[in-house]
Formats: structure tokens, C-alpha cells, sequence
């Protein structure tokens, strides 16, 4: 096993069994589900937003150990920037993730190690749901975000 992927590993682990803003946030100025009916992953997303910064942000919900782990990166990547900013990260993630375009991933920290979730189509769903509840509560959704 090379480096990247036990790194890869040690982080899923890492933030599956211990993640990250793990809770219901009572006082979130905007929220959003995210659920994939085919796997039953589903997730909420909270986020308190005051200035267009993204004071706090945690999410509850149950999923398998990649959704679980990319949402609690998510959290730890997404605490105190700007909408536009987390507007820009949702994206480079989703094309990280998705796509065979170059990312620079320098920037990305902990969330770079996902980028190998693309060679396997059916989990890239797993590592984007959180990130479609955070799309769907940034854009203030009714709507529960889908992957499928």
C-alpha cells in the first residue's frame, strides 16, 4: 500500500469514528438534509452564518464511513470563511471528487485524500452528500439535497 492511500485510510477512519462538529446546531441561521435513498445515507447540515461568514457550521445524520468522514472534513474545512468562499470549495471538491480535471490540491488539506473516491463511481455519491446539504442550506433549499 503506498503512502497516499494508508494516509487516505487513517483519515477516513479518523473522522468516521470521530467526527468532526458532530451535532444539531439549535441556533443555525441556515439548514438543509442531504439522503440517498439507493444507500440510506442521510445527513443534515446546519450552519449559523452571520456577515456572509460561516460562524459554525455541524451536521448529524448516519452514513457510510466515506459520507460520514467527508462530512466531518467538510466542517473542519468550511469553519470561518465567506459563502463565496465555501461557493468555490463545494465546487473544487465536487470536481475533485467527480472529474478528471486538475485540481490544485495543495490548498485542500485533509480533503485531498478523498480525491481517490473518483475511481470508484458508485462512492462518489457518498463523498458529495454532505456537500449537496451544504449547497442546499447555503442557497437556503426546502428541498432534501439527492445524489442520485
Amino acid at each position: 500500500m503506498d503512502a497516499l492511500q494508508e494516509l487516505y485510510q487513517q483519515v477516513i477512519v479518523d473522522h468516521n469514528k470521530s467526527p468532526r462538529n458532530f451535532h444539531e446546531m439549535s441556533n443555525a441561521s441556515h439548514h438543509a438534509e442531504g439522503y440517498n435513498p439507493l444507500c440510506g445515507d442521510h445527513f443534515n447540515v446546519y450552519l449559523l452564518v452571520d456577515n456572509n461568514i460561516i460562524k459554525d457550521i455541524s451536521f448529524t445524520g448516519h452514513g457510510c464511513a466515506i459520507s460520514t468522514a467527508s462530512a466531518s472534513l467538510m466542517t473542519e474545512a468550511l469553519k470561518g470563511k465567506n459563502i463565496s468562499d465555501a461557493e468555490k470549495l463545494f465546487n473544487e471538491f465536487h470536481d475533485l471528487v467527480s472529474t478528471e480535471k486538475h485540481i490544485e490540491k495543495t490548498h485542500l488539506g485533509k480533503l485531498a485524500v478523498l480525491a481517490g473516491v473518483k475511481e470508484f463511481p458508485a462512492r462518489v455519491k457518498c463523498a458529495t452528500l454532505a456537500w449537496h446539504a451544504l449547497h442546499g442550506a447555503m442557497h437556503n433549499s426546502t428541498e432534501p439535497a439527492k445524489t442520485e
